[in-house]
């Protein structure tokens, strides 16, 4: 039997918001979790991307703030990302409509005027504040942050946040606390190092899991063995053959190959942008509203995009490059086939990947059948399921000389 968010013990002005959102069933992580939060006790949420994770904490937070009838700063939400912020700020703004509450972003990559208006609802002018960990910190260090109000701690993608390299700065922010709070933990997997980090800030916390390695049974999974060289002529191959297909999302794994590969692709009059760190944020958030309005039909991407940006009606993912984590493939791919829609998601694995995409296929207990490129673009790699990392590490990427068809060069250097 599915879930209501009337079954649950919210508030009409809440319900309300639920209604205008178009929120009906519960996903399974809000079943679990609202519940337990609502009681106010301490959680660890294990969930991916595409779960309703974000209203799984927003939507019994707010219903506590409504009961608690305080002021200034009661909530924080760290995130890793800018976008990942906008993301939770406008759902928080959502969800929080016909109630009194407020909230702000404060995030990096912005000008003077939008610092001081972080600083004015750091001071006690928000509610709810949804921050990245630099960020923030660069304001506690000014000292005019006020948080002896803060009744709840909300961690979002706490996986991707240390492996940035933030856990330091999240210690530093937490003990900037009161001890007397709620926090939640959520997180897409449950490595040692997230484990390490809710023993030190979580209070004999419960701990519910939605399953995190698995694809949504939506998404129609494909591969395609090929060379390096072959990349590009591959991704023209498959947009020309899904033109039904009206947004369509494609990793690579290095800035470098985002700037190149949508360049290459506007040059051949395709309908595509770029996004990665090093382009200007208020860049970045043109090009995703873009995106998410449909001017933009192709998004070229870092895995800055593969996690929490909530962009619904993604018809096709691409991996141009397979992931580094076998777990980032399962982030990256539910990006379509959302909401029990249908959804494709195609990956391009050259000779130097194949030990990666072994790993995937253990992660997500399934072998996919391995395709390649049509006649006139050429074979492929063969598959080989006993592949290792030091087996090609010392060659060049696919195995084979670079040449006009392809990105050209290695470009590990520049991982995001």
């Amino acid at each position: 039997m599915p879930t209501y968010f009337t079954d649950f013990d919210f508030s009409d002005t809440l319900l309300d918001a639920i209604h205008y959102m178009n929120f009906k069933e519960a996903t399974e992580i809000q079943e679990k979790a609202i519940p337990h939060i609502l009681e106010g006790k301490d959680l660890i949420g294990c969930a991916q991307t595409g779960t309703g994770k974000t209203a799984a904490f927003v939507l019994p937070t707010l219903q506590l703030l409504c009961d608690e009838d305080n002021s200034g700063v009661q909530v924080l939400i760290l995130c890793p990302t800018r976008e990942l912020a906008v993301q939770i700020d406008r759902q928080v703004q959502g969800l929080a409509y016909f109630t009194n509450h407020n909230c702000h972003s404060v995030y990096g990559g912005r000008d003077g005027v939008d610092w001081a208006s972080e600083e004015r609802a750091l001071k006690g002018g928000a509610d709810i504040i949804i921050a990245t960990p630099g960020r923030l910190l660069a304001h506690i260090d000014r000292g005019y942050c006020k948080f002896s109000g803060v009744r709840h701690l909300i961690l979002d993608e706490a996986d991707r946040m240390l492996d940035i390299g933030f856990f330091d700065d999240i210690v530093k922010i937490i003990g900037q606390l009161p001890k007397k709070r709620q926090s939640l933990l959520f997180s897409a997997t449950m490595a040692d190092k997230i484990r390490k980090l809710a023993n030190q800030i979580l209070n004999n916390p419960l701990e519910v899991s939605v399953a995190v390695s698995k694809p949504a049974e939506g998404v129609t999974q494909e591969v395609y063995m090929a060379h390096e060289d072959q990349k590009n002529r591959m991704v023209k191959h498959l947009l020309k053959d899904k033109d039904l297909f009206q947004a369509i999302l494609i990793f690579c794994s290095t800035k470098k190959k985002v700037e190149q590969l949508s360049r290459q692709l506007k040059q051949s009059n395709y309908n595509a942008e770029g996004i990665s760190s090093d382009y200007a944020q208020k860049e970045r958030e043109k090009t995703l509203a873009g995106f998410r309005s449909g001017r933009t039909r192709i998004l070229v991407a870092t895995d800055v995009m593969s996690r929490g940006i909530d962009i619904k009606g993604i018809d096709l993912v691409i991996n141009y490059d397979v992931p580094t984590d076998a777990e980032d493939y399962v982030h990256r791919i539910g990006r379509t086939a959302r909401a029990k829609s249908k959804g494709m998601a195609i990956t391009f694995i050259c000779q130097e990947d194949m030990y990666r995409f072994v790993r995937i296929e253990e992660l997500i207990e399934r072998k996919l059948d391995k395709k390649h490129p049509p006649e006139h673009i050429g074979n492929g790699p063969e598959w080989d399921a006993s592949a290792k990392k030091s087996r090609y590490s010392s060659g060049g990427r696919g195995g084979r000389p670079q040449s006009g068809g392809g990105m050209g060069g290695s470009h590990r250097g520049n991982r995001r």
